[in-house]
């Protein structure tokens, strides 16, 4: 693919702002400036590349490294000929001007801008992606975010059963399942343990549908001690220990 009289911009993008820079077919500088990533910074990037360049949003050619998000979408929904660039393929095109490691958000926009101007080989240009599919990406991403959040909370949930109610840690290997929470809330200590009723325990665990445990040996658990090593781990170390543990500190 090769284009004829058109402008090229190079969105450099980043979570806070994105920095575009414009060129002519023959390489000279239109403008460059930076934008906020909000809905009035998406919006006032297309109106500017629209009076830079002084074409439709059919005759500019725009690079980016990511082929997905909102930039793009939005890039892509004004009109604009949208095209990806892998993000190691650019840090080679980067060193045709300069050998520095630092990031640049100017430079690398006109990078993007310059390259493709003159390797458009190397870019994939962006077809428009069906609105459900770009849902289905976002119910995807908001799935992968939730359990790891779930994850994390469980996580600390375990640690401080494991302070003082470790009996409850032994009932399942997910301490984040709906009837672990719901029978925590109704036995959230060891002294309430001492004095929950069977029938109550059992109505908790029939609607849960809970068949691993019966009420009894669910109480007898719960009500049980701590493992004698978890005993042992919890006692005062001995002045003899105390000693040699101090005897490598430097």
């Amino acid at each position: 693919m090769k284009y004829t009289n058109v402008a090229y911009v190079g969105v450099d993008w980043a979570s806070a702002t994105h920095y575009a820079y414009a060129l002519d077919a023959s390489g000279q500088k239109l403008g460059h400036r930076s934008f906020p990533h909000s809905g009035e910074g998406l919006v006032e990037l297309a109106n500017w590349i629209r009076s830079v360049t002084n074409l439709e949003p059919g005759s500019v050619a725009i690079g980016i490294e990511v082929p997905h998000g909102p930039v793009v979408e939005h890039l892509m929904d004004a009109g604009f000929l949208v095209h990806a660039v892998n993000p190691k393929q650019l840090d080679r095109l980067r060193d045709r001007f300069t050998m520095a490691g630092a990031k640049d958000d100017r430079l690398d926009a006109f990078v993007l801008a310059d390259s493709m101007r003159t390797d458009l080989r190397f870019y994939r240009f962006l077809e428009p992606v069906h609105p459900t599919i770009i849902e289905l990406r976002e119910w995807s991403r908001m799935v992968e975010d939730l359990s790891a959040e779930r994850n994390r909370l469980a996580n600390r949930f375990r640690h401080q059963l494991w302070r003082y109610f470790p009996q409850i840690v032994d009932l399942s290997e997910d301490w984040a399942r709906d009837w672990i929470l719901d029978l925590w809330e109704f036995i959230p200590t060891p002294a309430k343990a001492r004095g929950a009723r069977t029938n109550t325990v059992a109505r908790l665990l029939q609607r849960c549908r809970v068949r691993k445990w019966s009420a009894e040996s669910l109480l007898v658990h719960l009500r049980g001690r701590r493992s004698r090593l978890r005993r042992a781990s919890l006692k005062p170390a001995s002045p003899i220990a105390k000693s040699s543990s101090h005897a490598f500190v430097w």
